[in-house]
């Protein structure tokens, strides 16, 4: 497939668009200091994921939940939303962006303004209790003695994320597939398409119409398979330019 590469007619894209989906991965949390998991610099080459499989973690709460502490809770909590989760807030508030489906469970679309938000994968921001459905979103309250237990039935309680041996959350979903089923244009940014099943939204955009435009700084699984229009570089970096040219083209219409 022959892949284009102009800003402009991306640009003119969203202007025309009726609905239009981000589907954004850890490549672009990267930008706010947010390492992925995957790849060179990833956490799983420094850590073992085996903290993050359900029955290992189950069976070993004491011993996982102070690394989960570490990674995904001290770790994240002074990180910031950066150029390109500003820029996609700002557009569904120009009502150019439907709704952003992230794989990421760091809550920065959140933190940048975003409010039509698919976390596929959960979040770090919210507890749970596997035993009798309790949550609370008071992480850092919850986290001053480890591991974290229900104040109902004392079991430990599990951050909302999905873990290795869980299946998605059936809203996020349900919501996704929704949203994947009838959007013009879909922006894929910062994934490489690797994890399933969110690897697999792309293509069902696809098979219902959408213009696939992919924002990445290196070709993915997507870019030679799916993608109408790759805009190689950093997420913040040609959002900006996006953001610059749609601006100039309304300016021209006015």
């Amino acid at each position: 497939m022959e892949v284009n590469h102009d800003f402009k007619t991306v640009a003119t894209l969203l202007l025309k668009s009726k609905k239009t989906v981000a589907f954004t991965g850890a490549g672009i949390s990267v930008e706010s200091g947010i390492p992925p998991f995957r790849g060179n610099g990833g956490i799983w080459n420094q850590y073992d994921p085996k903290i993050l499989e359900l029955d290992f973690f189950m069976q070993n709460p004491h011993h996982c939940w102070p690394l989960i502490k570490t990674l995904f809770y001290d770790f994240f909590d002074d990180k910031q939303p950066n150029a390109a989760h500003r820029i996609l807030a700002r557009w569904e508030k120009e009502q150019l962006l439907t709704v952003v489906i992230t794989q990421n469970i760091d809550h920065l679309h959140h933190l940048a303004g975003s409010k039509n938000v698919v976390e596929f994968h959960g979040t770090s921001q919210r507890l749970v209790c596997l035993e009798c459905d309790f949550f609370t979103e008071d992480t850092p309250g919850y986290l001053l003695k480890l591991p974290p237990t229900c104040p109902n039935c004392r079991s430990v309680l599990k951050p909302d994320f999905v873990f290795f041996g869980e299946g998605i959350p059936r809203e996020a979903y349900v919501r996704s597939m929704e949203a994947m089923a009838d959007t013009q244009l879909l922006l894929i940014i910062g994934t490489s398409g690797e994890v399933s099943p969110a690897n697999q939204l792309p293509y069902i955009a696809k098979r219902n119409g959408a213009a696939i435009v992919e924002i990445n700084p290196e070709p993915s699984n997507y870019t030679n398979a799916l993608t109408d229009f790759y805009l190689q570089g950093k997420a913040g970096e040609i959002l900006l330019e996006l953001d610059r040219m749609i601006h100039h083209e309304q300016q021209l219409q006015q």
